[in-house]
């Protein structure tokens, strides 16, 4: 897909290129703490298909990958809801060094909810890493181990991130016109 700017997006974040030396750096910063150890890196689907791809690309030390897919209710807009597994990992966890990797992390709510759930299935250790930090709309403090890039509090799209399941498929990362966002 090209870098043109479609139609209700405002502006380009994060271009291809930014995108790629970050994740790059990340990738190192993984590979040496994990020196040694396989990590089982966990992907919340689907956000972060795209970005758990282009990173197991860049860790230079033997990773497994799972998945789990998530679904929240609200009863309020803007509300934090209940969060629930809706797919399961396919193996298990216990004695592996997890990565659990997300698209974004951004009030805390669902993070917490699966470091609860993944530390009790007896990990060797469990840590996270992040495409983006809204840190700015954080109400749970949860930790983040690794992140590629921190962002305003703007509604964004592209790479594995969506509006109405759409834009995932950007090479870039877009901020949203405030009106199609809303």
């Amino acid at each position: 897909m090209s870098t043109a700017l479609l139609p209700g997006l405002e502006r380009i974040l994060f271009t291809e290129e930014q995108i790629d030396q970050r994740i790059r750096e990340v990738g190192a910063d993984i590979s040496r703490h994990y020196q040694g150890k396989v990590v089982k890196l966990v992907g919340v689907l689907k956000g972060s298909v795209f970005f758990l791809t282009a990173l197991a690309r860049h860790i230079d030390v033997p990773l497994k990958i799972d998945f789990l897919g998530i679904s929240s209710f609200s009863n309020k807009d803007g509300a934090p809801g209940v969060v629930r597994i809706a797919k399961d990992l396919d193996d298990s966890i216990e004695g592996e060094d997890v990565l659990l990797v997300e698209d974004i992390v951004d009030t805390g709510f669902t993070l917490r909810y699966l470091l609860q759930t993944l530390a009790g299935r007896a990990p060797n250790s469990l840590a996270v890493c992040t495409f983006l930090d809204r840190n700015s709309r954080r109400i749970v403090q949860v930790p983040v181990d690794y992140h590629c890039f921190e962002i305003p509090d703007r509604f964004v799209v592209g790479f594995g991130l969506d509006y109405n399941q759409l834009f995932r498929n950007l090479s870039y990362v877009a901020v949203m016109k405030p009106e199609k966002s809303a």
